[in-house]
């Protein structure tokens, strides 16, 4: 899988062949106004107004290389509830092992790795393309802004008793129900 592309808003790539085989290559993000509003735009998300990604890829090994990076970000996202624009810092540790040797399932459907830091080594690492990654899953995924409830919503049609939250509960009238009964419960045994 090649990790770079004209169509990143965040691209920094580093060719595998060219890392110098004994010592870290460090690199540090900090893109400009536009290519945050580009990603902003490929996250789907209303604003990113800092972002920065520091960190550096090191051999391991004869062919393996880490990468091991810091990724700091103030992110704007609507409310889930009211659509208020909700800012969120973030601040992610971001670690991946590219292995040169490693070998891809060929079943259709195939167990994930217990380390999902790993990943097949490509020719070309795309700091840009981690960091974005790193960033997409690190977003809020229902923002919220501060003090606000999600609430109830009851709807039926006329005529019909509503179906609220606390009649899909089936344990929930059973202290009332034990009461009735002259049974003791947890709460006043």
């Amino acid at each position: 899988m090649q990790m770079t592309g004209p169509d990143l808003p965040l691209s920094h790539p580093l060719r595998v062949a060219a890392l110098a085989a004994r010592k870290p290559t460090r690199f540090d993000l900090k893109p400009d106004a536009t290519a945050l509003s580009a990603l902003a735009t490929v996250l789907g998300i209303t604003a990113v107004t800092d972002l920065r990604f520091k960190g550096e890829l090191r051999p391991h090994g004869r062919h393996d290389w880490d990468l091991d990076g810091t990724l700091t970000a103030v992110v704007e996202q609507p409310c889930i509830v009211t659509l208020a624009p909700v800012r969120t810092r973030i601040e992610e540790r971001v670690e991946r092992r590219y292995i040169a040797d490693m070998e891809l399932p060929e079943a259709d459907e195939s167990e994930i790795p217990e380390d999902d830091r790993i990943e097949p080594l490509p020719d070309v690492i795309d700091a840009g393309f981690v960091a974005t990654e790193a960033l997409a899953l690190a977003l809020p995924p229902y923002p919220r802004a501060e003090g606000v409830e999600l609430g109830e919503t009851v709807h039926a049609a006329p005529g019909v008793q509503p179906l609220r939250d606390e009649d899909l509960r089936p344990f929930s009238g059973l202290a009332s129900l034990a009461e009735k009964l002259g049974l003791p419960h947890k709460d006043g045994e």
